[in-house]
């Protein structure tokens, strides 16, 4: 079939008016000869989107590679073939359907219901928006063989997502993402029933959930707290959400806990899909986080918390008089091995984990070490810091302790098993409030941890190459490197290369190429799993001399990671000509 031809097919299956409307126009400027619309087409209609990290992500539009009503109906039939033919009693336990406050989150999050309730399955939905770690709460406090949220967590505006959670609660990992896109293939060829909403919910098919089991959650949250009697009353907190859904329930977790000087930036606080005072919703981009660092200024905030859209993310800042802004942003890493240190200190005695994705910095690993404790790297996604973590603590009875990406994504203990902005946002809070009982800041307690373990000075450099021939074209620069990978980057030899794709370390195959230099040095470079970019890891640990500044050991590991990265990025520029 042309691609006219699957487009029209595609059409006529379309339940969405509007994706319907605009897929038809795009045929017709097609029929008469458009070169553009032609080639959209060919693009749109080339395949469907893979169904990889935990589920889909893409832009909301129409076509079998875009986010839309038929992809929800299509993935949603899978999901539910799947949950049947493997889960005895998957009708009723049933599943939980969140969703957050994106474009056509809540139509997508319905439509999911109507399809699982069509064949037969229970489903938990979520009355209203709430943050991606409530929906992974639920499922385990539900009892519920699996979850889905609609979200698209940090991307731009017109992005949507579905994301999977298994009966762990955890999102899903092979072999199950593997067997559920097969689903999703067989049932796309097939009609899909789909049933009335309301008949649903009339017979007992589908229930609401939203105050009792958020309330479950906020108490659930406040029972992680390690220093409950500390004093929180005198730490001025300027927040953000983002224009996302974190703010009901930091806000409510935060008063809780006794910090009742929380200031939320109000022009963010509202939940609205198309972020308008940010370009891109992610903390982590410039500019996100210019207004609620303005009111932490205006407020003299000891402490800037920040979520993504979804909540599921946590963003730091914290006072820097040498900043233009007056405060600087952690890195992920550092709210890490911040986080990790004081979990770590009151963790008592036994066995106890702390787990990182491999990109993240290898100070947890030291850190860890000093404290007697244990540590994992896995794949990065936060599906494999979960699992794993289960299946350790299943193996050892010993304590998760807290697991993190330095894509600002932390779990603390075994209250959820994914990354919980919510969480993370009270215990960073009540480190911040310990930290100011014993006199001293939170830059003084990392400055502290650098002169204990080493100085980590790390970075990410990520090329985005849109669409389908930039993915292709990420994918021919990963083949290039790995066909004849670097001796040496710049004058450091390289001593070992491990390549995932391959199985290295005993980690499941993964496209991820990963360079241990001399010194301790260390280049990682993947494709990202939910955005077509190619990201390249840089990290260099510095000795601190027992009488030397800082400052002065700063410059050296900068110096350092300066070279490394170009180093790098010239064979990795070389490998895309190649390619």
């Amino acid at each position: 079939m042309s691609s006219i031809d699957r487009a029209r097919a595609w059409a006529a299956r379309d339940p969405d008016p509007e994706t319907q409307a605009e897929l038809s126009a795009l045929i017709e400027r097609a029929a008469r000869g458009d070169a553009a619309a032609s080639a959209d087409l060919d693009e749109r209609m080339g395949g469907r989107l893979e169904f990889g990290t935990a589920g889909i992500r893409g832009v909301l539009a129409a076509g079998p590679q875009r986010m839309n009503q038929l992809q929800v109906r299509e993935v949603t039939a899978g999901l539910a073939a799947y949950l049947l033919a493997e889960v005895p009693d998957a009708r009723t336990r049933g599943v939980v359907v969140g969703h957050d406050a994106r474009r056509k989150s809540r139509l997508f999050a319905e439509e999911t219901a109507a399809v699982l309730a069509a064949a037969g399955i229970a489903v938990w939905l979520a009355d209203d928006h709430w943050p991606t770690p409530v929906t992974a709460y639920a499922v385990r406090a539900l009892g519920a063989a699996g979850g889905v949220m609609v979200t698209a967590s940090h991307n731009p505006p017109e992005y949507n997502g579905y994301k999977v959670y298994w009966g762990n609660g955890a999102q899903i990992i092979p072999p199950i993402d593997g067997g559920i896109a097969r689903a999703i293939e067989a049932a796309a060829a097939q009609p899909i029933a789909v049933t009335d909403l309301a008949a649903a919910r009339a017979a007992g098919l589908v229930r609401s959930i939203g105050a009792d089991l958020e309330r479950d959650y906020v108490a659930a949250v406040l029972a992680l707290q390690v220093e409950p009697t500390i004093d929180r009353a005198a730490l001025p907190i300027a927040y953000t959400p983002l224009h996302g859904v974190g703010a009901a329930l930091v806000e409510r977790v935060l008063a809780a806990a006794g910090f009742d000087r929380v200031t939320t930036e109000p022009g963010q606080r509202a939940p609205d899909g198309a972020f308008p005072t940010v370009a891109f919703p992610n903390p982590e981009e410039k500019g996100a986080m210019d207004r609620v660092l303005a009111l932490a200024a205006r407020e003299g905030a000891a402490l800037v918390l920040a979520n993504d859209p979804d909540a599921d993310r946590l963003a730091v800042a914290i006072p820097d008089a040498a900043a233009a802004s007056g405060y600087r942003m952690l890195t992920g890493d550092q709210v890490g091995v911040l986080l990790a240190d004081y979990l770590l200190a009151h963790a008592g005695d036994g066995r106890r984990l702390v787990a990182c994705s491999l990109v993240s910095s290898q100070m947890l690993g030291f850190l860890a070490a000093a404290y007697g404790a244990e540590n994992k790297e896995t794949l990065t996604g936060f599906k494999w810091i979960a699992n794993e973590a289960m299946a350790w603590t299943a193996a050892t009875g010993g304590r998760f302790v807290l697991g993190y990406e330095e894509a600002l994504g932390y779990s603390v203990g075994e209250l959820v098993a994914d990354k919980d902005g919510v969480s993370a946002a009270l215990l960073f809070a009540e480190l911040a409030a310990w930290n100011r009982a014993r006199g001293r800041s939170i830059a003084e307690h990392l400055d502290e941890l650098y002169r204990r373990v080493g100085l980590f000075v790390t970075e990410q450099v990520s090329i985005t190459l849109p669409g389908a021939d930039g993915i292709a074209t990420i994918k021919r620069g990963m083949a290039a490197v790995r066909a004849t990978p670097p001796a040496a980057l710049g004058a450091v030899a390289v001593e070992r290369v491990r390549d995932l794709a391959r199985g290295d370390d005993g980690l499941p195959p993964s496209d991820v190429l990963i360079f241990a230099l001399a010194g301790g040095r260390r280049v990682i470079m993947r494709p990202s799993g939910t955005e077509p970019k190619l990201k390249s890891y840089y990290e260099v640990r510095v000795a601190v001399g027992a009488d030397e500044p800082l400052a002065a050991a700063r410059a050296r590991g900068q110096a350092e990671l300066a070279a490394l990265r170009d180093a790098h990025q010239a064979v990795l520029r070389a490998a895309m000509e190649r390619a």
